[in-house]
This record gives C-alpha cells, sequence and structure tokens, in this order.
C-alpha cells in the first residue's frame, strides 16, 4: 500500500545479525525486544493489548492487519504491552461497522514502534529454524553502529515481568446476579476471562499477583482463578511458594497459561522454553480423557514438561497435537485443574469455553 512507501525508513535487526530493511510504522524511536510470531488471521488488537507479550516484539505472520480497524471494546487491558509489532502490511482504510480508527493511530497512540513492508515469512522461517531471539527496531541506520547495537540486543533479557504488569490493587466486579465469589490472580491477565466468568454470575475479585493464602482466605471466596501473564514462570519465586499455600485451602482452583505453569512449579514440575512457541488462534489441542481434538487459541513460549508430574499429585489431561507437549494437568492431590491454552479465546475459536463451565460446577459441588 502506498501509505506505508511514504514514512521514513526503518530497520529490524536480530541477534544473528540479520537486517531487513522495512518502513517506519506506528511510533517512532527504538526498541529491543524477544521477536516472536503469532499466527492469528484476526484478533490483532487482542494481541497487541495482551499483558502476556510484555518485553517482545510481535511478528503477524498474516500479510494484512488492520482490515477491520481498532475499538475501544476489544482491548484485553488497559494498555499495550508489547515493546514493538512487526507486519507486512497495514490496512489505512478499514471496513467494518465497529471501527473506530485505524490500527497505525492506534500504535501512535499507545507508543508502540513498528516496522512494515518487510518479508515476515522469511523472518518467520528464520524463528522457526533458529528459535526466539532479540531484536531492535529501529528508525537509525543500524549500518553504523551494527556492532554496538548487537552487543545490545544480545545483552537484552525480560526480567520482573508478572511484577510490572500485575494490578497494584484490589478490584472487583459484580455480575447481574452474583451466585459465587472468584478471586483471579493477577499475573497479567486478559479482559475476557474476567468477563466469561461474570457471565456465569461469578462476582470477580482481581488481587496483585503476590496475594498471600492469609489474605485469600480472608475474602472467603467459591474459587481461585490463575490467570495468563508474561515471562518466564520459573522466575517467580514467591508467587510459586505463595501458590503451595493457596492450593492447601481446599478451594477449587482453575488455571490458565502462566497460571497453568506457575502451578506445575508448585507441585515440583518443571518448565522448559520452546523453540519458538505456540501463538495464535489455531493450536490443536487432544483431550486425552474424552480423546477429542480442540482447535485453540493460545500465547506462550514455556511449557509445563510433562513427565515431571507426579502422579500421585496429579496427570496431564490435554497435549498439542503438533508437538505432544503438555497442554492441561488435572491434579488429584488438591482440588485444581489448570490449561495452557487460552479457553476465553478472545480472539479465537470457542471450542473450550466449557471449561469455564466446569469449573463453576466445581465451586457449585465444592459448597454443598
Amino acid at each position: 500500500m502506498s501509505l506505508f512507501n511514504q514514512s521514513e525508513k526503518a530497520y529490524l535487526m536480530l541477534a544473528d545479525g540479520q537486517v531487513f530493511e522495512g518502513r517506519s510504522f506506528g511510533a517512532k524511536g527504538t526498541v529491543i525486544g524477544e521477536v516472536v510470531f503469532t499466527t492469528g488471521l484476526t484478533g490483532y488488537q487482542e494481541t497487541l493489548t495482551d499483558p502476556s507479550y510484555y518485553g517482545q516484539i510481535v511478528t503477524q505472520t498474516f500479510p494484512l492487519i488492520g482490515n477491520y480497524g481498532v475499538n475501544s471494546a476489544d482491548n484485553e487491558s488497559a494498555e499495550s504491552y508489547v515493546s514493538g509489532y512487526i507486519v507486512r502490511e497495514w490496512c489505512g482504510m478499514p471496513s467494518n461497522f465497529r471501527c473506530e480508527g485505524n490500527i497505525n493511530d492506534f500504535l501512535v497512540k499507545n507508543n508502540i514502534i513498528g516496522i512494515c513492508n518487510i518479508d515476515t515469512r522469511r523472518l518467520t522461517r528464520t524463528i522457526r529454524e533458529a528459535g526466539v531471539m532479540n531484536g531492535i527496531i529501529t528508525t537509525e541506520n543500524v549500518y553504523e553502529n551494527k556492532d554496538e547495537l548487537l552487543e545490545k540486543i544480545r545483552a537484552f533479557s525480560i526480567k520482573n515481568a508478572v511484577r510490572t504488569v500485575t494490578a497494584p490493587e484490589i478490584r472487583t466486579y459484580e455480575p447481574e446476579h452474583k451466585k459465587y465469589r472468584v478471586v483471579l490472580f493477577d499475573f497479567g491477565y486478559k479482559r475476557n476471562i474476567r468477563q466469561e466468568l461474570v457471565k456465569r454470575n461469578c462476582e470477580v475479585i482481581v488481587v496483585p499477583a503476590d496475594t498471600t493464602a492469609e489474605q485469600v482466605r480472608g475474602l472467603k471466596p467459591d474459587g481461585i482463578m490463575f490467570s495468563n501473564g508474561p515471562g518466564d514462570p520459573s522466575e517467580n519465586t514467591e508467587i510459586i511458594a505463595n501458590i503451595r499455600e493457596i492450593q492447601q485451602l481446599g478451594i477449587p482452583i482453575f488455571g490458565i497459561c502462566l497460571g497453568h505453569q506457575l502451578m506445575a512449579l508448585a507441585n515440583g514440575g518443571r518448565t522448559e522454553k520452546l523453540k519458538y512457541g505456540h501463538r495464535g488462534a489455531n493450536q490443536p489441542v487432544i483431550d486425552l480423557e474424552s480423546g477429542l481434538t480442540y482447535v485453540t487459541s493460545q500465547n506462550h513460549g514455556y511449557a509445563v514438561i510433562g513427565d515431571s508430574i507426579d502422579p500421585a499429585i496429579g496427570h496431564v489431561s490435554h497435549i498439542n497435537a503438533n508437538d505432544k507437549t503438555c497442554e492441561g494437568i488435572r491434579y488429584t492431590a488438591v482440588n485444581a485443574r489448570t490449561v495452557q491454552f487460552h479457553p476465553e479465546a478472545h480472539g479465537g475459536p470457542l471450542d473450550t469455553a466449557y471449561l469455564f463451565d466446569e469449573f463453576v460446577e466445581t465451586m457449585e459441588r465444592a459448597g454443598e
């Protein structure tokens, strides 16, 4: 499109020294982050506002982004946490009855530095073959100080991710007809998790990531939700220690994504970093209990090692149909189940939304 040809030149440089030349997109400046890709055809606004992308430069593999614009209703959080944004082409003339603006203006408003008009297919193949790596987006000429920039790129790491994105205070959200009370741990939660609970008549109390078991007990919840979030799960040693105590309260627990990983670590499991992660709305997951395969929305770079879970504590309930990694755990030693994928799936398929209904049923049985 002619719009990006009118913008100034921009560069993406990877930690291996590769340089992609394109045009500036969104906010101007320089940013370093971990370069990842997502395969979603839609849901770009949800991606941009998902706190799980904290510290990452996100590449959209779909070649045209922004064709239905942006709107205030689809944000998954109050702000954007992505470090940078990469697209092949963006649409400057979106068309949709819900449209309130275009994606370039959205990036400028949220101070997100981007680059467009590069070969995103080549970039994605590079990440798939070599694994995720750090990179920089800049409007400066990278060839003039390449060695210096490469040193900064290679030194970058994502730290204190959960502490950066979590809410500083408790917030409560009331349904029209309150039936249950759920404490939702904000590790970087997506707004639609809260909405799915409210839709099911749950009063949702969103609490900071470091909330203790004693504080949870004082709130007298019927259920506990451990949310998604960014970063290396093993970094969160204090939260993991809290979870060990929280699970002993006997209150039903449901964990999603990072919450799934932290729960596993709290129970003696181990996690590993995936070569290039699972990010997109078309990840096939097999339910080992029913034998059914579901299409799921996912966004994670780490996975629980299924064999690391003690059979006396729990068992793997779901696996990824592509690489057989662990996608869910049903615990037997405590009242909990967790999944790696996003059952709230906004945007994405609704195949596994039934897991919220199962969580509500678990709370109902526990209250009898």
